[in-house]
């Protein structure tokens, strides 16, 4: 199932894609819902592992306030994804020309911003994380008005330097950020389904 993740206001807990992987099973997101999600998604981003995260010292009150102000931005969107039915990894879509890069770069029309971040885990499932970030930027290109994905990682991110570039992200500078130094990269549907094989619907 696909549907337009970008004009459909999905009610609570319903699903907006599904991508199926061809080796580790069934991916889907749905909205995070603020509330209900805060507690898990708080074990999540204080984890040591999410340090590029920036939410390492919040409390579970700061995380409900930082999702439901996401939920209530109309340029800012929070996904919960699920590995075979299980929450696995959170994913942000943002329009840049507004929130995070406004004014740090030449925008186009059809630019989205996103974020992921998955599950920490002590038993890491080889491909699984690149299995994640392919299936959200197959989400991202569902919707027909998205042209090209926009990251803006920490320079010294590295490990998600090379996901990025294993699905199709080109770096086109490195950008000075109040949070940090961030390298400015992006994917377009061609550079994406050339990387990975996968076709965006």
């Amino acid at each position: 199932m696909t549907t337009d993740p970008h004009t459909t206001r999905a009610t609570a807990h319903e699903t907006v894609f599904t991508r199926t992987d061809p080796h580790l099973g069934t991916f889907s997101l749905r909205r995070v819902d603020p509330l209900t999600d805060a507690r898990l998604l708080h074990t999540w981003v204080t984890h040591p592992k999410s340090v590029f995260y920036l939410l390492q010292d919040a409390t579970l009150p700061d995380v409900e306030r930082e999702f439901m102000g996401i939920a209530a931005h109309p340029h800012h969107d929070a996904f919960l994804g699920h590995h075979d039915g299980e929450p696995a990894f959170l994913m942000e879509r943002y329009d840049p020309t507004h929130v995070e890069l406004a004014g740090l770069y030449p925008h186009e029309p059809g630019d989205v911003g996103m974020h992921f971040l998955c599950a920490p885990s002590d038993k890491p499932v080889h491909g699984f994380t690149r299995a994640v970030l392919t299936t959200v930027m197959a989400m991202l290109f569902a919707d027909p008005a998205t042209r090209r994905v926009v990251v803006e990682p920490d320079v010294r991110n590295t490990a998600v330097h090379a996901l990025n570039e294993a699905v199709g992200f080109r770096v086109e500078q490195t950008l000075t950020k109040p949070e940090k130094e961030a390298l400015l990269s992006f994917c377009d549907r061609e550079q994406f389904r050339t990387a990975t094989g996968v076709t965006p619907a």
